[in-house]
């Protein structure tokens, strides 16, 4: 007799778990979309100011260039090169800490007796984050020239050993959500699986993804963050270097806590999973669960140790909430990969296992909505950054990818209700239809017999019920039977309406959390919104031009020969530091244009010893000359003084203060 699974008719559930399903594939290509247009990834420490500014023309060379930074940043014997018009270097050696008040500065001297021209800046450091940074600008001393020097185009942690770096943090992320969910999810719903194969591969599989992806960042790190040369990785003087450092340490204690996750696999998969005391068991329970949240806690601290979390505002909040936040992803994604494979691969997963999962999830959600909420405000900081900067745009895809989630979470909680009402509140039965028993009086071999059905084929046997059965033969039956009771069983499970809904539900879930990974480590790798909108701010007011308004002079001259005399008109705009334009009209006494041989304009600013900056005007029309890109480095009193020749012999200049910005 072959029992009949519960039938409910077609279900209602199904239509929405599609919509579902095809948003969160909409979403998906979205994103892919949004990714494949997108620049690389803006580092985290960002330029802020420097002295000389970029593009600024200075009178007489300067004794040191210094560069101010939004946050802390690590650099080396090599971060700051000056490089002359030639290409040969203008600085004298190592950059100095000039840190003070809370602006983060470095400084390089230079070389005295430097020659005019265009002089290239090019540093790359290493931001408190843990991510490389890098940029170049430019300055000319008494005027621009050309140069041979070739600004870099590649951010710093690219090429080869950039790609390799980060998807060894891709995998390194996988690895402790799978590691540290599947335990959990086998010691907080399911204990009985931790006898089950595939569950065992799936945490070992975990950790040996985590293990290997620590060891390529720790031995990528030197040149990850140095040369982008991938031979490098095998530097042990770079290792020892990157060992100093504060990712670095970060690496190594998380190798140091992953062994220590060893010895907690091998008991819970070995000793707890043999055990069968219940007291025994209890307690064992007690102390895996204790050891494992401490180990899993340490592990989730070497990445707030190292990244975002350790740098910015209030790090003494973000560095717990960070890892509460990440334990509670471990615990929501990796429990669902989890009960994926449990509902694919083993037969008695049980409803009450799925219950429980349900109720662990709903918690890691509530964790996830309140530290998301706390590092949103932290990394964002204001609404124009939530839209307007490539972080922010990124976390609002995660938003609606966790809200999709939690939505096909919704349906995969209704399939559970409905195996739950099956088996009772509290019932922990097997997630399936009821498995048939049969008598001794209908197998056709006795009690030691298989199941069978009409569609089945009978076990062979060449021998007589009564005969005696010979060891290797009876080891091949035991097989075969084996063999056919869990073809049976998977047949059962698999017609089951109940059981496939919420398989279907929970594959969704899974892919729509791979996506949703992705999009997490690639946050990590992200400028926060908070950051590109203090560097913007901050190059903004260093590229702007100062208030002052547009400078408008009237200079009469004289220059003593035969129509020597008339006014010189001058405007210069916006009238502020940076780049601006200059008109010059030349009048005669009779106000009519006046047409003069040569116009020449020099400004100084003789308080800061700057200038006298030249500036030859062309001319446009009759009286009418003009210049573009008058380059004012600074707001101050500047005198304007104007060469006027109306012959071979006569001319005059004549000046006059100005405040300029």
């Amino acid at each position: 007799m072959t029992a009949t699974a519960p039938h409910f008719g077609p279900s209602p559930v199904r239509r929405p778990l599609a919509a579902v399903a095809l948003l969160a594939t909409l979403i998906s290509l979205l994103f892919g979309l949004v990714l494949a247009g997108a620049s690389p990834a803006s580092a985290h420490a960002a330029l802020t100011g420097s002295d000389p500014q970029d593009g600024a023309v200075v009178a007489t060379a300067p004794t040191d260039v210094t560069l101010t930074f939004s946050e802390q940043i690590a650099m080396g014997d090599d971060s700051i090169r000056v490089l002359d018009p030639s290409g040969k270097r203008a600085d004298t050696g190592a950059p100095r800490d000039l840190t003070s008040g809370g602006a983060v500065r470095y400084g390089v001297e230079l070389h005295s007796g430097l020659p005019d021209g265009t002089y290239t800046v090019a540093w790359q450091a290493v931001s408190a984050d843990s991510h490389p940074v890098s940029g170049a600008f430019t300055f000319s001393v008494g005027a621009p020239s050309e140069t041979t020097v070739a600004l870099p185009s590649g951010e710093a942690g690219g090429g080869l050993v950039g790609a390799l770096y980060g998807i060894a943090r891709y995998a390194a992320y996988a690895g402790f959500i799978l590691l540290v969910g599947g335990s959990a999810f086998v010691l907080a719903c399911w204990q009985q699986g931790a006898g089950a194969r595939p569950l065992q591969r799936l945490v070992v599989r975990g950790w040996v993804t985590l293990t290997a992806a620590t060891l390529a960042m720790l031995l990528l790190r030197n040149p990850y963050t140095g040369s982008g040369e991938l031979t490098d990785a095998f530097d042990l003087d770079g290792l020892q270097s990157v060992l100093d450092t504060k990712p670095g340490a970060a690496l190594v204690s998380r190798l140091l806590l992953l062994g220590a996750s060893a010895l907690f696999i091998a008991v819970l998969f070995g000793a707890y999973a043999k055990r069968e005391d219940a007291k025994e068991k209890k307690d064992l329970t007690f102390g895996l669960a204790t050891g494992g949240a401490v180990i899993a806690a340490g592990i989730a601290g070497t990445w707030a140790l190292a990244e975002h979390a350790s740098t910015g505002i209030q790090p003494g909040i973000a560095m717990p909430v960070d890892m509460l936040h990440l334990l509670a992803v471990a615990g929501w994604l990796g429990g669902l990969a989890a009960l994926l494979v449990a509902l694919h691969r083993t037969p008695d997963v049980t409803s009450g296992a799925v219950r429980r999962f349900s109720r662990v999830a709903f918690g890691s959600v509530v964790v996830l909505t309140a530290t998301g909420l706390y590092q949103s405000w932290r990394q964002v900081g204001s609404w124009s950054a939530l839209t307007g900067t490539r972080y922010g745009q990124l976390l609002l895809v995660k938003v609606a990818l966790v809200a999709v989630l939690v939505g096909v979470a919704w349906i995969s909680r209704r399939w559970t209700a409905r195996l739950t009402e099956r088996t009772g509140p509290a019932g922990d039965s097997a997630v399936g239809p009821a498995e048939p028993k049969e008598s001794a009086a209908d197998s056709p071999k006795g009690p030691a017999a298989p199941a069978s059905s009409d569609t089945e084929e009978p076990v062979p046997s060449d021998t007589e019920p009564d005969e005696e059965v010979a060891p290797e033969r009876a080891a091949q039956l035991s097989r075969q039977r084996a063999a056919l009771t869990a073809t049976k069983e998977k047949r059962a499970r698999d017609a089951d309406p109940d059981r496939s809904g919420l398989r279907r539900s929970v594959m969704v879930e899974t892919g729509i959390a791979v996506v949703l990974l992705v999009v997490t480590t690639i946050l990590t790798s992200t400028e926060p919104g908070r950051t590109e909108e203090e560097a913007a701010r901050g190059n903004a007011a260093a590229a702007a031009p100062a208030a002052g308004g547009e400078v408008n002079l009237s200079l009469p001259f004289d220059t003593g020969g035969q129509n020597g005399k008339g006014t010189v008109r001058l405007d210069i705009s916006p009238g502020g530091t940076g780049a601006n334009s200059a008109h010059l009209w030349i009048d005669g006494p009779d106000g009519r244009p006046l047409d003069v041989p040569e116009v020449k304009l020099a400004l100084t600013l003789e308080s800061k010893d700057i200038g006298p900056l030249p500036v030859v005007p062309d001319r446009l029309t009759e009286g009418h000359w003009t210049a573009s890109g008058v380059q004012i480095p600074m707001a101050g009193d500047w005198k304007v003084a104007v060469t006027v020749r109306t012959s071979d012999i006569d001319q005059t200049t004549i000046d006059k203060n100005v405040k300029i910005g």
